[in-house]
């Protein structure tokens, strides 16, 4: 297996954004991308997009092909994945293999979505199932995970609240995030109740945005560019739907973030900064523990001492996370790396990490049988690449 190099990161602005088609978000971003990392359209030998929705809410299909032929990439092999709120993260995945396996150079990963829709219109996806048919979407799901966790650990409804204080506070920072208000943590515990014991401002929104990389083997990243992140681990998991499984976490997260730290030889006291999926308040609390950054039962603790916030000793989201940042469901997974590549070459801003040089990221989705459908995790590391000449 081949090292594997991001060296090229784009995304749009996360929000409501009715003017601007699939295409239109998807387009912008590729080209950031492209541009960011020197290369050209026709250097590019493969292509994956992760979209969760088009098919559902746009009658879309093809979505990769569509928009990689808009900037030029063509007559390569293109693959379009769903894979829920991992669909992106998942599409990175697949193209990482591509390129360490040796299979192709340089790939192209696009995350897009349209998830935005108007007031009061239900989001008809996964209803099919039996469980949604009996009420157990997901924000019923993770309000059963919360009140487990209060009840076995003494988490409360102020610690879950300050994860969405802290997450707005960083997304405030960011240009790119849908909401830049700073909140109290009583104004999210007054917000309106969605499913107790979980708020409106502790649930993230829907969104529509693209984020997109170029990833590209050791060899073509040396030449390419001088900013090359490695993607020190990728891996993909799914859970194992025996139905009876511990609601203050997930097997299949353990799993991978095991995994990760084996294949990158690093452990969890080795990252320096985090991006995980905060779909819902109580998500964040249970990934600390889960990706081993504290014991089960301690991620309240966590954000009571102010670790993962900006300044602490491990900050988590600094993008502002899903709840601050937005949730467009295809491209978060991708925006996740192209929030830690940019914290790893100290081009964050107002909300850079210092000392960055080991970042995770990890995001799930998807529900059956009251387990996840898929959980990805990647590792990434500043190797400094010698400095050449671009491509020309």
């Amino acid at each position: 297996m081949r090292d594997v190099f991001v060296v090229g990161v784009g995304m749009t602005e996360f929000g409501k954004h009715p003017e601007l088609s699939l295409r239109d978000l998807g387009r912008q971003a590729c080209r950031a991308a492209i541009e960011d990392a020197g290369v050209k359209p026709d250097e590019i030998e493969a292509g994956y997009c992760g979209n969760a929705l088009a098919s559902v809410l746009q009658q879309t299909t093809s979505v990769g092909q569509s928009v990689f032929w808009e900037v030029g990439i063509h007559k390569i092999p293109v693959v379009n994945i769903e894979n829920a709120c991992a669909s992106g993260s998942t599409a990175l995945h697949e193209a990482w293999k591509s390129v360490a396996g040796g299979f192709c150079d340089v790939a192209i990963v696009l995350g897009v979505e349209k998830s935005v829709m108007p007031k009061g219109t239900a989001l008809n996806v996964g209803t099919a199932s039996l469980e949604a048919q009996l009420g157990d979407i997901f924000p019923g799901n993770f309000a059963m995970m919360a009140a487990r966790h209060m009840e076995e650990f003494g988490t409360t409804r102020e610690q879950m609240a300050q994860v969405s204080v802290k997450n707005h506070i960083s997304g405030a920072l960011n240009p790119y995030a849908q909401f830049q208000k700073i909140l109290s943590v009583e104004e999210v515990l007054a917000s309106p109740m969605i499913a107790d014991p979980l708020t409106l401002y502790s649930c993230c929104p829907n969104s529509d945005g693209a984020a997109a990389l170029v990833i590209c083997s050791a060899d073509f990243a040396s030449r390419a560019t001088s900013k090359a992140i490695k993607i020190a681990a990728s891996v993909l998991t799914t859970g194992g739907y025996d139905n009876q499984r511990d609601l203050t976490g997930w097997e299949a997260e353990r799993s991978a973030a095991a995994q990760a730290y084996e294949i990158a030889g690093l452990g969890p006291e080795d990252i320096d900064c985090a991006e995980v999926h905060d779909a819902f308040t109580i998500c964040e609390i249970v990934h600390y523990e889960g990706l081993g950054f504290c014991p089960p039962g301690e991620g309240g603790r966590l954000i009571d001492q102010g670790v993962t916030a900006l300044g602490g000793a491990l900050p988590v989201n600094p993008s502002g996370g899903l709840l601050s940042k937005g949730h467009p469901v295809g491209a978060s997974g991708v925006a996740q790396i192209v929030e830690l590549t940019w914290q790893l070459r100290n081009e964050a801003g107002k909300r850079q990490v210092a000392d960055s040089r080991v970042a995770l990221a990890q995001i799930m989705g998807g529900s059956q049988q009251g387990d996840v459908c898929a959980c990805t995790v990647h590792i990434l590391v500043n190797e400094q690449m010698p400095a050449a000449s671009c491509l020309s």
